[in-house]
């Protein structure tokens, strides 16, 4: 819990202002002074059983909890009995009081979600006891139960993460690492599905401030300079549209914001566009209020569209209508890009005070909302999600591994809307196929499915559905699911349904997949062993489960073996222990560079120990890393590059370009790769086709310092769009 130290008069005058704080915006949240009276008394209660206790960053420790209760009315809005519970969130784990004593003092409701909130903290607390699972990834399946009970408790958990993410400068640097990839893999996509965008927003940012610190502080430095120099732009495009308005008599204001640092940095990475290539860098958002207008709130979205495209020119294919279509998380406005007098480019949303409070406390806004008897669409959205959750949280087959895969996964996914043949609409994950289709209307017409019709016109099971598609699935009494339905469906849902139908024959897929791996290692010149079998499980994730899941996988389709002689080769060891240095540790370690984002003499790192000492090493920035790190913080060691890692090494790199093509193009960046850098080529692989290139180039650099300055200049190059590093 932390440190026992008598408290100073400084530290009771930091609670006080604290405390003084929190019941401010809380009073908000209150209908009557016995709330805010109940408010005080937890307050009182939780302050007593803290006392004398500091985090370990210094503080006093009941500054903690007033700041989870302050987080939970400001940033989601949830009511007096969530306030209570935030405040008591770690009475019970920490103290000797017991869920039975806040319930005889506050409640059953607040016990109810105290006890919830210490379930899920005891778990986290004690994974180090482990044996043979990931406590992280039970934690969270119990973070996901609490759906069934009560949203609340996954809601002030979101709370009490974010203002561990605000104080983990005091963190040791592993344990900064599992809280960060935690939060990257599990809680920022949940803040994003629960419609808590400003919850989210933070988050990316402090993520990106301590596991890429030089591009962070960079950005916001450009953020700084432009908006000092854009500032007197914005708002002279604001002004016209805030007469025009006026004198539609119209009830608004007008807000601005720019995109933050995570934003502007992913952008840049996954586009590989330049911080001055964001054309979207700014946003101005007009938020009316419809009380008293005969219009509805949808009809005045578009009169407001209609009166400012009519001023200033906007990019059709930036047009974004969650009016109509609301996101499944709830979401609701307009999106348009207009061009403003003086060439800049800025999004502007339109959005009804509704829809701007569902905008910014998510969840708990609905609800407020569904309680008052304003219900929406993309509240029901928001149900079928959570009772989605409930049924894949109720299977009796599945581990938490396999369902922090599942989750992690269905909460990224943006989504389309199609229609059945009757006309009712459907939500769908993007890049679903029609047999993704048939297991989101029911389990039997996924099984019994043989083909599709799209928009009337007959289509293989693998077709992939687009916004709007009319679907009708063909069915066969005699069909059943088949193993290669795993190679093209999407949805989890459908996935792990075609596995529970074909689990009978489990034995025989493992069988199949042991000798497929077999006869494959044997065209490449390899036989089967432990080492191979450790490589293939480490880089498929599968550190807890044993060499006969892996079969499994392979048998049924689930794991590939095209790429197998590529996965060995880069899957190699450094023998030395001066290649990198291991903090806390005088023993000599096999080190491996991980083959999903082949780390760079330079570049941050971290490292994964295995059960046989080795070491594994990825970018702090790597999506396998983070998801090794949310599933098995307990094997993260701190690593830094060692004295052997300068020795003239080289290091493999993947860029992808792309431009448009013209004669001299594939001269220019071989003269400035191979030449200007000295930069060992080992494969180039471009395309043309209508006058645009793409392609990659795998080189060897020295360090990320040298990989940089090539990116550089590989852009300057005449008709070169983009160049991105990417995975090999």
């Amino acid at each position: 819990m932390g440190k026992i130290s008598e408290f100073k008069e400084h530290d009771y005058e930091v609670i006080a202002r604290e405390y003084a704080d929190l019941m401010e915006v809380a009073r908000k949240r209150c209908s009557n002074t016995e709330e805010q009276k109940i408010i005080h008394k937890a307050f009182e209660f939780a302050n007593q059983a803290h006392k004398g206790v500091r985090r370990r960053s210094g503080e006093p420790y009941i500054i903690h909890p007033i700041a989870v209760a302050k987080i939970v009315v400001t940033n989601i809005g949830l009511g007096y009995k969530s306030i209570v519970a935030a405040l008591l969130h770690d009475v019970v784990e920490d103290t000797d009081y017991t869920v039975d004593d806040l319930r005889n003092l506050f409640g059953d409701k607040v016990a109810t979600l105290v006890e919830g909130l210490t379930k899920i903290k005891t778990v986290l607390d004690n994974e180090d006891k482990a044996e043979q699972k990931s406590m992280q990834a039970e934690n969270f399946k119990r973070i996901l139960l609490t759906l069934n009970d009560d949203v609340r408790v996954v809601l002030i958990k979101l709370a009490d993460r974010l203002h561990n993410c605000r104080t983990i400068d005091s963190m040791p640097d592993h344990k900064r690492d599992k809280i960060l990839s935690e939060t990257m893999f599990v809680f920022i996509p949940l803040a994003h599905r629960l419609g808590l965008y400003g919850i989210k927003s933070e988050m990316e940012d402090i993520w990106l401030k301590y596991k890429e610190p030089e591009a962070y502080n960079d950005i916001k430095a450009k953020i700084n300079r432009n908006i000092s120099d854009k500032e007197k732009e914005i708002d002279q495009f604001i002004i016209p549209i805030r007469e025009a308005l006026k004198n539609a008599d119209m009830n608004f204001e007008i807000k601005k914001r720019v995109k933050t640092p995570y934003s502007i940095w992913h952008k840049m990475n996954t586009k590989g566009v330049t911080f001055e290539q964001i054309y979207d860098l700014y946003a101005v958002r007009i938020i009316f209020d419809p009380s008293g207008s005969k219009e509805t709130e949808r009809d005045i979205c578009y009169h407001i569209f209609s009166i400012i495209t009519a001023m200033y020119k906007y990019k059709s294919d930036r047009v974004r209508d969650w009016v109509n279509f609301p996101k499944s998380n709830g979401y609701e406005a307009l999106h348009c890009t207009l061009m403003s007098h003086t060439g800049i480019w800025i999004e502007t949303q339109i959005r009804s005070t509704r829809m701007n409070e569902i905008a910014e406390k998510g969840i708990a806004a609905h609800w407020l909302y569904k309680k008052d008897g304003q219900t929406t669409e993309g509240e029901s959205e928001m149900d079928k999600w959570i009772t989605k959750v409930k049924e894949i949280l109720v299977s009796p087959d599945i581990n938490a591994l396999e369902l922090l895969d599942l989750i992690h996964d269905d909460l990224l996914k943006s989504e389309i809307l199609v229609f059945t043949p009757k006309g009712d609409q459907k939500t769908i994950d993007k890049g679903a196929t029609a047999l993704d289709f048939a297991y989101l209307i029911h389990s039997h017409i996924g099984a019994k499915a043989i083909a599709a019709k799209i928009n009337l016109k007959l289509v293989p099971l693998s077709t992939v559905l687009r916004t709007g598609d009319q679907v009708e699935i063909i069915t066969a009494e005699n069909e059943r699911p088949k193993q290669d339905w795993l190679h093209f469906v999407q949805t989890s849902k459908a996935r792990k349904l075609i596995l529970d139908q074909i689990k009978s024959e489990r034995h025989t897929f493992i069988k199949t997949g042991r000798t497929m791996l077999t006869e494959r290692l044997k065209e490449i010149g390899k036989s089967l062993n432990d080492k191979v079998v450790g490589s293939l499980m480490h880089d498929f994730e599968m550190f807890d489960s044993k060499p006969e899941e892996l079969f499994f996988k392979i048998g049924c389709g689930m794991i590939p073996l095209d790429d197998l002689a590529e996965r060995l080769k880069k899957y190699y060891g450094i023998n030395s222990e001066s290649y990198f240095i291991v903090s806390n540790s005088d023993a000599n370690h096999k080190f491996v560079l991980a083959p999903c984002c082949t780390p760079i003499l330079g570049e941050s790192v971290v490292g994964f120990k295995s059960a046989d000492g080795t070491i594994t090493v990825h970018t702090r920035t790597c999506k396998t890393a983070n998801s090794l790190a949310a599933k098995f913080g307990d094997k993260i060691v701190s690593v830094k590059w060692g004295v052997e890692a300068n020795s003239g090494s080289n290091y493999l790199a993947r860029l992808a370009l792309r431009g448009t093509d013209r004669i001299g193009m594939i001269n220019d960046i071989t003269r400035i790769t191979s030449k200007d850098h000295d930069v060992n080529i080992r494969r180039f692989n471009l395309g043309t086709e209508d006058g645009v290139f793409d392609g990659f180039i795998d080189l060897y650099v020295h360090n990320i310092k040298d990989l940089e300055k090539l990116i550089d200049e590989l852009k300057g190059i005449k008709g070169i769009e983009s160049v991105t590093r990417t995975e090999l």
